[in-house]
């Protein structure tokens, strides 16, 4: 097996720097207090997490900011796509509950997404931090990392944003939908 080389040409970093820039600028509600420069340098200086980003960004997560953590220095980027990333609908949870299904399996599932790309899915707790800066989910749902009491009876749970109230609820594993996918988290 070859391994899967992650770097950006120059064009493609310059332009997801241009594109992360005006988003950061745009939504300062989100990171008060922290400076786009500050944070520019840490991905600059991590080549794998740019190019972590930039498939965020791809597949429409709209990757920013949300905090950043004093002890590591690592800044933490969400999701913050008003829905659930387009390009990560219509999956199931973990590979487990994909080899399970026998009829109408999806492409994909949640848990190895984010594993290829270098991201991890949102806790349940990430999920209601997220939704304190603004409401996300209101049409969609996203899966959260599922504890393993949980997964290890077939469920999974999910998350979405309703009446001004964060919702969490059970699904089996081996469930998909379109309106459902998953937001991720990134630390640089």
């Amino acid at each position: 097996m070859t391994k899967r080389i992650k770097e950006l040409s120059l064009e493609q970093r310059e332009e997801l720097l241009r594109t992360l820039e005006a988003r950061f600028e745009k939504n300062m509600h989100r990171h008060k207090g922290l400076e786009w420069a500050k944070v520019q340098a840490k991905i600059e200086a991590n080549t794998e997490k740019l190019w972590s980003l930039n498939v965020m960004e791809g597949t429409g997560g709209e990757p920013d900011v949300v905090g950043h953590d004093k002890k590591t220095g690592e800044y933490i980027f969400y999701d913050c796509s008003p829905e659930s990333p387009k390009g990560r609908r219509s999956v199931c949870y973990d590979r487990k509950a994909l080899e399970s299904r026998k009829k109408h399996k999806p492409e994909n599932n949640a848990i190895d997404m984010a594993t290829t790309m270098g991201i991890e899915l949102l806790t349940e707790e990430q999920y209601r931090e997220l939704q304190k800066l603004e409401n996300f989910d209101m049409k969609t749902s996203s899966w959260v990392q599922t504890p393993a009491n949980i997964r290890k009876l077939g469920g999974a749970i999910f998350c979405d944003c309703r009446y001004d109230t964060v919702f969490v609820y059970h699904n089996g594993a081996e469930s998909y939908y379109a309106a459902r996918g998953f937001r991720g988290s990134l630390r640089v």
